[in-house]
């Protein structure tokens, strides 16, 4: 269409350079989105907004420009990309707050499984980076070089420093051992290591006092970094477990983290949970920064070694080996581990009935997947613990068990503390539709974050919505440090997932673990659209999500 102007274009163009000018003349300043041409990247419009507070939802849109949100409320302007949302909500993208995607995003950055339930940033680094502390900057340079479609960043683990400085076993750290340990932990802090973790269940991580984990996280909080631990127990001892990180908090003045928080103890379902809160609300009351994350499910899924007690390790792994390999030993294992006292997985879940194998990492045995240790026993003409040690020593690699150690009244008890943020403890996929990472099926690596909103929102009415979008958006980037991520605001980085409250649910289940869920439509990482139409599109905008204390 012509006209005196030239086209319809042309004349658009035209008169907003006419309205800016008049707007200089008369010393007053205009909406850049009145005029015709403003383009924005992304505009989502008709949305309902959960901004990640906690506050209540509300309708607006929002406007994304060079990876950041720019505007949100009622927008004029263009946009190279328009997102219709009538009925959907919008939210911050989801934080896993206890990821293991840090060696399987060398391989394969797109983690599709985690951008399909909803997440666009994940903390990872429960064993540690992997690498020594010293590559660490060369780590992250590869990941950003070979790209990633989350954002990522990732604890340094104080058993690493322990194995570099003393070796596997169980010897005593002298002093000077510590000093050595405490500079492995500043280079990976400079380097940009969120914090330091331990995984203390587990040998040789299990052989780190309490002092050695002291005194490394006086130097993480020097950087103003995070001490997390998978606690040295979560069982019959669960009250000490949470007593040492108490105790780490305190005397190294450090923000303190509980990996996947839970009562796993069926002797103690119910009191334990209710003990485990009381105690971290009065240390919170009294000035200790403790939180804690927690996936939503009744089992828990690692190796097959966690029935096997700590002792059998001490003397490293070729030792334990042969111990295991020993039938003149075994008496004595089984003896340990159905001992009262035991802390190890048997005891803890109840046990071998409620232990099902998930993955022998041998095809020998995968015909009894999905079996637990009685059945197996029973069709192997074998004590169950005898089976399950078999397996064991058969693997090619680490094999996988579910231990159903849970009661699901106690994952809702710690749920609804408004101090629990939600982490899988699940790794990214290599390939969609395939186990994660670690090798392990368990359908918190499929649907950990649909199921917070599909069962305990919509099913179990645990807590609203907001409260929900809240646990998996701002807790955890306040938690983390997280510059400008967690909230839906101006001048925030834009991670938005958007998703239909009706249909949104996880379709992973313990026969199924790797079906993804349905109901979140689109995911956007640093305003790339990453997820549309429920598909990964193989688009990599995510960062390395930087510590407190990089020194660039």
């Amino acid at each position: 269409m012509k006209n005196l102007f030239g086209s319809v274009k042309t004349y658009g163009s035209r008169i907003g350079l006419m309205l800016t000018t008049l707007g200089m003349l008369s010393g007053c300043s205009l909406d850049s989105s009145a005029t015709l041409e403003t383009e924005y990247d992304i505009v989502v419009r008709n949305g309902t907004l959960i901004d990640g507070t906690g506050k209540p939802a509300y309708k607006a849109d929002v406007a994304i420009q060079n990876g950041k949100i720019v505007k949100i409320g009622s927008i004029k302007g263009n946009a190279i990309k328009t997102i219709d949302a009538t009925g959907k909500h919008i939210s911050p993208g989801w934080i896993d707050m206890m990821d293991q995607s840090g060696g399987v995003l060398l391989e394969n950055g797109d983690a599709e499984n985690k951008l399909l339930m909803g997440v666009t940033s994940a903390i990872g680094g429960e064993g540690g980076t992997p690498v020594p502390a010293n590559e660490i900057p060369s780590y992250f340079q590869t990941l950003e070089k070979g790209g990633m479609s989350l954002n990522f960043g990732t604890y340094y683990s104080a058993g690493q420093a322990r194995v570099a400085v003393v070796g596997p076993t169980d010897v005593k750290a002298t002093p000077e051992d510590i000093v050595k340990m405490q500079a492995l932990v500043r280079t990976a802090m400079e380097s940009g290591a969120v914090g330091v973790s331990s995984a203390a269940f587990y040998p040789p991580h299990s052989f780190l006092s309490v002092n050695e984990l002291v005194e490394m996280s006086k130097v993480v909080s020097s950087y103003g970094g995070l001490y997390a631990a998978h606690m040295r127990d979560e069982s019959r001892k669960l009250s000490s477990g949470i007593e040492e990180m108490i105790t780490v908090g305190e005397k190294a003045d450090v923000r303190v983290e509980i990996f996947h928080l839970k009562n796993a103890f069926a002797p103690n379902w119910g009191k334990g949970a209710k003990d485990a809160i009381e105690q971290i609300s009065q240390a919170r009351a009294r000035g200790v920064d403790i939180g804690a994350d927690q996936y939503p499910y009744i089992a828990g899924g690692t190796g097959i070694e966690a029935t096997l007690p700590n002792w059998v390790f001490a003397e490293g792994l070729a030792k334990a080996i042969s111990i295991v390999s020993d039938p003149a030993q075994r008496d004595k294992l089984k003896a340990d581990i159905a001992h009262p006292n035991s802390d190890r997985m048997v005891i803890a879940s109840g046990g071998w009935k409620n232990i099902v194998l998930s993955n022998p990492k041998n095809e020998k045995y995968d015909q009894y997947i999905g079996q637990n240790f009685v059945e197996i026993g029973s069709a192997l003409n074998k004590d169950p613990a005898d089976a399950a040690w078999d397996i064991l020593l058969a693997a090619k690699s680490r094999p996988y068990a579910l231990y159903f150690m849970m009661a699901e009244s106690d994952v809702q008890s710690i749920m609804k503390q408004p101090w629990v943020s939600i982490g899988s403890d699940a790794g990214g996929v290599v390939e969609l539709g395939k186990v994660d990472s670690l090798g392990l099926p368990h359908p918190r690596s499929y649907g950990t974050f649909p199921r917070i909103i599909g069962k305990y929102v919509k099913k179990e009415k645990l807590f609203s919505l907001e409260e929900a979008i809240r646990k998996m958006t701002s807790l955890p980037a306040e938690r983390m440090k997280l510059s400008a991520r967690g909230e839906l605001k101006e001048n925030y980085w834009a991670d938005l997932v958007i998703f239909d409250f009706d249909t949104i649910e996880d379709k992973a289940t313990w026969d199924k673990p790797f079906e993804t869920p349905t109901g979140i439509d689109i995911v956007i990482v640093n305003g790339v659209t990453v997820v549309e139409q429920g598909k990964h599109n193989g688009k990599r905008p995510g960062k390395v999500l930087y510590g407190p204390g990089l020194k660039r």
